[in-house]
């Protein structure tokens, strides 16, 4: 019986659950770094070694097709919290995404017209095509071969399925699911995206989803101090050693002396940081109390934080136009002797 838990190496328990553990956080950050930022969102260059060790290991652990992965993401985005959404627990309900979200990623998988419309850009080399994509379950064999010969029958077999079974509930399941279902927002982003949890270790740093939706081609997940991205530490790590080169990461607000009258430039600078100009006004709104006076002063800022909201919106304007109607807004703002938009007004007009 022996030879039902000996492999080549002879662990202790704790020692069976560490390796399973950490074969499976390189899978992670497989996901993460390669699939998620680098291929579907092309947040960063990755050096071709690079590349293709991570196409390697999801294939031996995985089994899924990089054209597929980034085409039904891609296609989340652009269609989230929608019918067409492949994965919204808003629509769909949180115990379907949850608990079959491997179910769904199938589902769209097999949807050619979704592959081919957001599939672009990904590898289609002679791998791609006759290996990887073509045997998909191969690798998964060879995997699960690897690992009896290596524990073992019993442990083998366990750190397999821990393996394959990692990514289908963590990612699948748990970020497409909780992801937009419970946890804090720092970015009041227009579909119900949230974050989990301010650490990021398990998932990669995908923990902070509401963070990605906010800044989708940031290769950097995390927004608060508090916050913390391991995949941005391998990046980091990656980077220092010439294997990767990041391409943008998430703006940081800078604020100035404002200009007289709002131009071109702050136009633009509130453009790009729209999301802490609403997350600033929501406190704002927030501040305000429930008297008759207060219900007048709030009704106003409902009133003018939807017009500041077309500043951004897709619109047929102009620049010109918007920057016409920025100052409007500035001056309608500081006219109207309520001291919470005034003074909210004059902080706009510093965004630099």
């Amino acid at each position: 019986m022996d030879w039902f838990f000996s492999g080549v190496f002879d662990l202790p328990w704790w020692g069976y659950a560490i390796t399973a553990l950490a074969l499976t956080h390189i899978t992670i950050v497989a996901v993460t770094v390669f699939l998620h930022r680098h291929q579907t969102h092309r947040a960063l260059d990755l050096h071709p070694a690079v590349s293709h060790f991570f196409r390697l290991w999801l294939w031996l652990t995985t089994g899924m097709v990089t054209k597929e992965w980034a085409a039904i993401h891609r296609k989340h985005h652009a269609k989230v919290e929608t019918p067409e959404d492949p994965h919204s627990p808003q629509i769909l309900g949180i115990n379907r995404v949850l608990w079959g979200g491997v179910m769904l990623y199938v589902k769209e998988a097999r949807n050619r017209a979704t592959i081919e419309r957001y599939g672009h850009g990904t590898p289609d080399d002679w791998l791609e095509r006759q290996v990887y994509s073509r045997y998909l379950k191969l690798g998964l064999t060879l995997t699960g071969v690897v690992d009896v010969v290596l524990f073992g029958i019993v442990p083998g077999a366990l750190i397999f399925v821990t393996q394959i079974a990692w990514i289908p509930f963590w990612a699948a399941g748990v970020i497409n699911g909780i992801g937009h279902y419970w946890g804090y927002r720092n970015w009041p982003t227009g579909d119900a995206s949230t974050n989990i949890v301010p650490w990021g270790i398990l998932i990669g740093g995908e923990e902070l989803h509401n963070n990605h939706h906010a800044f989708t081609t940031s290769a950097k997940l995390s927004s608060k101090w508090y916050e913390f991205d391991i995949g941005w530490m391998y990046i980091r790590i990656l980077e220092a050693l010439g294997l990767a080169k990041v391409k943008r990461v998430a703006p940081v607000p800078r604020f100035a002396a404002p200009p007289v009258i709002p131009n071109l430039q702050t136009l633009q600078a509130v453009i790009t940081h729209r999301y802490d100009v609403q997350a600033r006004y929501a406190r704002t709104l927030k501040g305000i109390g429930a008297g008759e006076r207060d219900a007048h002063v709030r009704q106003t800022m409902h009133s003018m934080g939807g017009e500041l909201k077309t500043l951004w919106e897709r619109s047929a304007a102009s620049k010109e136009q918007l920057v016409r109607r920025l100052q409007d807004w500035c001056q309608r703002a500081e006219a109207s002797g309520i001291r919470p938009l005034v003074e909210f007004s004059q902080r706009l007009r510093c965004y630099a």
